[in-house]
C-alpha cells in the first residue's frame, strides 16, 4: 500500500532500453514492451502515436549511445514524460505532439516543467545538463536556440523542433553541451525527493501514489512518512481492540499536515472502513475537489473512457468535505456516520461554544445548541457504540485568523469533560505557547491515573515542505513579526542564498519580478490582508469578489487566474495552499511603529485602532499566513502612500518599509 521510499527511477518508466538495442529492435517489439508495462488499456490513438514516435527516434539517435526511458512517470505532477534519453550525461526530455502544426505555449511549458522537476527533485539530475525538447511533428522549421535557465545551472529552456529536423536538432545540441562524467546505474537509483504543492499532492494521492512517492525522503523530512505510519498504526489498533482515539498532529507552516491527512484518507483498501477528510477551509475544499474532479476526468480520458464532471465531483465528495456541511448533516441525522476515521484539517479553527451557538441560532434556527464545534464533532464519531473510531486533529500553531476560533485547547477540554474513555495521542509540541494548550495539557497529566494518553514525537512535523529551497522561511517570518531584529537578519542571510525575498515600493516592479522569476507553469500571484482596504487606488481591491478555484487552477491565458495579477487573494483564500512565487502587498492595517506593530481596521472613512488582544492576534496571524505562502521566493510591496490622501498618509507605510529594509531586504 505504501511503496518503498527509494524506488529506482528505472521502475518509474514503463520500458527502458539502451539506444543500441532500441536501434536494432522492431517497432512491434518496442510497442509490445511498452503496452505490457502499461497501467491501463491502450487506445488506438495512443498506439498510433507511439508507432509514429519510434521511427523518428530511431533516425534521430543514429550514432549515439545512451539509455532510453519510455513513459517516464513524474508522480508529483501526475504525468509521464513521453521519452527520456540519457546520452553522455546529458538528459534529454522529449515531448511529442504527433500531427501538431505549431508549437503551443502550454506544450512548451509542459516540457519545461518536466525539466524543472528533475532538476529540483531528483538528486541524480542536480548536476546534469537537462534539455526539454518539444517535437511538434508537422510544425514549421525552427532554428535551434539553447538558453540556460537564469537561476538553475544546467537547465535549458525548451527547444522546439519538428519531425524532419529532430535528428539534426539532437546532434547539434550534443555538440553545444559538453558531456559530463556519468554513472547510469547511480543515476537510476538516486533518490527522487519531490516537494509538491497541496494540489499536486492531492492529485497524486488520489491517483494511487503513496506519500513516500511524492515527498522528500531526506533525514530532515523523513517524519512525514513516520507520522503517516504512526497514524495508520493507531487506526489499526483502534479497529482491532475496539476503542476510540483522538490524535493531535502538529507542524510548522507548510510541514505537510494537510498532506498527511489526505494520505490517510486516500490510502485505504476496499474492505477497510471508509475515512473522511474534513476542513473548515472553504476555499481549500472547493479547490481540491475541483482539481481532483478535473484530474479524474483527464485520467479517464487518457484510458479512452468518459466520465461526466458531475459524477467525478460526486466521487470526490465521498472522501473530502467541508466540515460545516458534515456538522449540519449530523445535526439532523442522529445515526453514526459511515466513516470510522475523520481527519480534521486546521482543527484549531473550529468554533468555540459561543460562536457555534450564535451561528446555530442565526443560521440554523437551533436555539438550544450548547456545544463547541470540537465537542459536537467528537460526539458524532462517538456514536459508533461498542465499536471504534479515530479522530485526527491536524493543528497549525499561530494559525487562528478569525473571530470565534476555539484553538486546539477546545478539543482537549471536550475530551477531558465528555469523552474520558477515548485514548489521546498527542504531539509533545502541543505544549508550546503558539498552540495555546499548555493549561489543558497540564490538566491531562494531572488526571493521568484515570485517562489513557500518550505523547508521540512522531506526530510533530518539524520541517517545512512548502519551500524546497529554504526550510527557514517560517522561522524568519516569526522573527520579523515578533520584532526580533538580530535573529531575523541572521536568518535572512541564510535564506537569501536559495530563497530570494525582495522589497519594493513600486507595484509594477513587483509584478515584473514575479514574471521574471517564474518558469514553466510555476504559479505566482498577489496576496494581501483582508483588512487592506486602502490599497484600492493601486487596483488591489479586497472587496472585489474572486473565485479561488479559478485563481488557483486556471492557466496563464485566463484573466481570472493568479497569473494575470489582477485579482488578489487574502489570507482566507490562501491558508493551507501555496504559490511558487508571491507578491505580499502591505497596507496600513499592520504598521511598524519603531519598536512594535500597531493594529488598525478601516471603518467608514478612516483607520481605527484595534484594541482587543484576540483581534490583534488574528491580524498578526493573517500576515504570518501571507508571508509563508511562497515556495520559492517572494517580493513584498509597501506603497509610498499619498500626502494628499488622509487614509494613505506616507507615515502609515514609511516605518514598515524602513523596518523591513533594515533587516537586509533588497530591491528587485
Amino acid at each position: 500500500m505504501r511503496p518503498d521510499r527509494d524506488t529506482p527511477l528505472l521502475k518509474r518508466a514503463w520500458f527502458s532500453t539502451g539506444i543500441t538495442d532500441f536501434l536494432a529492435c522492431s517497432d512491434e517489439h518496442i510497442l509490445g514492451s511498452v503496452v505490457q508495462a502499461s497501467t491501463f488499456t491502450i487506445e488506438t490513438t495512443q498506439r498510433n502515436a507511439w508507432l509514429e514516435t519510434f521511427p523518428l527516434l530511431r533516425d534521430a539517435l543514429q550514432g549515439l549511445e545512451g539509455q532510453l526511458y519510455f513513459e517516464f512517470e513524474i508522480p508529483r505532477m501526475g504525468r509521464r514524460i513521453d521519452v527520456l534519453a540519457v546520452i553522455e550525461g546529458i538528459i534529454f526530455i522529449f515531448e511529442f505532439k504527433a500531427g501538431a502544426t505549431e508549437f503551443q505555449a502550454a506544450d512548451w511549458d509542459q516540457a519545461y516543467d518536466y525539466g524543472l522537476d528533475l532538476k529540483n527533485f531528483h538528486e541524480g539530475s542536480h548536476l546534469c545538463p537537462v534539455v526539454p525538447i518539444l517535437v511538434a511533428t508537422e510544425a514549421p522549421d525552427r532554428l535551434v536556440t539553447l538558453i540556460e535557465h537564469a537561476r538553475i545551472s544546467g537547465l535549458y529552456e525548451t527547444v522546439c523542433t519538428n519531425a524532419s529536423q529532430l535528428s539534426c536538432c539532437i546532434h547539434q545540441l550534443r555538440q553545444l553541451i559538453p558531456a559530463v562524467p556519468f554513472d547510469i546505474t547511480a543515476w537510476e537509483n538516486s533518490r527522487y525527493c519531490p516537494t509538491p504543492t497541496i494540489i499536486e499532492a492531492a492529485r497524486a494521492l488520489y491517483a494511487g501514489h503513496g506519500v513516500a512517492e511524492i515527498s522528500r525522503s531526506d533525514a530532515g523530512a523523513i517524519n512525514l512518512q513516520q507520522t503517516s505510519d504512526t497514524l495508520f498504526q493507531i487506526i489499526r489498533e483502534a479497529q482491532e481492540n475496539k476503542f476510540k482515539a483522538l490524535c493531535f498532529v502538529t507542524g510548522v507552516p507548510g510541514a505537510g499536515k494537510t498532506l498527511v491527512g489526505l494520505n490517510i484518507a486516500t490510502q485505504q483498501q476496499d474492505d477497510e472502513a471508509p475515512r473522511i477528510f474534513l476542513s473548515g477551509n472553504g476555499p481549500l475544499v472547493a479547490i481540491l475537489r475541483e482539481a481532483l474532479a478535473r484530474d479524474m476526468i483527464e485520467r479517464e480520458a487518457r484510458q479512452g473512457k468518459k466520465i461526466k464532471k458531475g459524477e467525478a465531483r460526486t466521487k470526490v465528495k465521498a472522501f473530502i468535505q467541508n466540515v460545516h456541511h458534515f456538522r449540519d448533516n449530523y445535526l439532523m441525522d442522529v445515526q453514526a456516520p459511515a466513516e470510522h476515521v475523520a481527519l480534521f484539517d486546521e482543527a484549531q479553527r473550529a468554533w468555540d461554544k459561543e460562536q457555534a451557538a450564535n451561528f446555530m441560532k442565526r443560521k440554523r434556527k437551533v436555539s438550544d445548541f450548547n456545544q463547541s464545534e470540537p465537542e459536537f464533532l467528537i460526539s458524532v464519531m462517538d456514536r459508533h457504540k461498542d465499536s471504534w473510531a479515530v479522530v485526527v486533529c491536524l493543528v497549525g500553531g499561530g494559525q487562528e485568523i478569525n473571530t470565534g476560533e476555539a484553538g486546539i485547547a477546545a478539543w482537549v477540554e471536550a475530551a477531558l469533560e465528555h469523552f474520558q474513555d477515548w485514548h489521546l495521542y498527542i504531539s509533545p509540541t502541543l505544549k508550546e505557547s503558539e498552540y495555546g494548550s499548555g493549561k489543558v495539557l497540564q490538566a491531562i497529566e494531572a488526571r493521568k491515573e484515570t485517562i489513557h494518553y500518550e505523547f508521540k514525537p512522531e506526530l510533530h512535523l518539524g520541517v517545512s515542505m512548502r519551500s524546497f529551497r529554504s526550510e527557514k522561511v517560517s522561522g524568519f517570518v516569526k522573527k520579523v513579526l515578533d520584532c526580533e531584529v538580530l535573529q531575523a537578519k541572521n536568518l535572512l542571510q541564510e535564506i537569501n542564498r536559495s530563497y530570494p525575498i525582495r522589497l519594493t515600493r513600486d507595484l509594477n516592479k513587483a509584478k515584473q519580478w514575479l514574471r521574471k522569476q517564474a518558469s514553466g507553469n510555476e504559479r505566482y500571484g498577489i496576496v494581501v490582508s483582508s483588512a487592506a482596504e486602502r490599497l484600492k487606488p493601486y487596483a488591489i481591491d479586497v472587496k472585489t469578489p474572486m473565485d479561488p478555484v479559478n485563481w488557483f487552477l486556471e492557466g496563464k491565458d485566463d484573466v481570472r487566474s493568479s497569473y494575470y495579477l489582477e485579482d488578489v487573494a487574502t489570507e482566507f483564500h490562501v491558508q493551507g495552499l501555496e504559490l511558487d512565487w508571491a507578491c505580499v502587498a502591505w497596507d496600513g492595517d499592520f504598521r511598524y511603529s519603531g519598536k512594535q506593530w500597531q493594529h488598525f481596521a478601516f471603518r467608514g472613512n478612516k483607520w481605527q485602532n484595534i484594541n482587543k488582544p484576540e483581534r490583534r492576534l488574528y491580524q498578526k496571524n493573517a500576515y504570518r499566513v501571507l508571508l509563508t505562502r511562497a515556495r520559492q521566493g517572494m517580493v513584498i510591496y509597501v506603497p509610498a502612500g499619498d500626502p494628499t490622501d488622509p487614509t494613505r498618509r506616507p507615515d502609515f507605510y514609511d516605518q514598515t518599509y524602513a523596518y523591513l529594509r533594515g533587516l537586509g531586504l533588497e530591491e528587485p
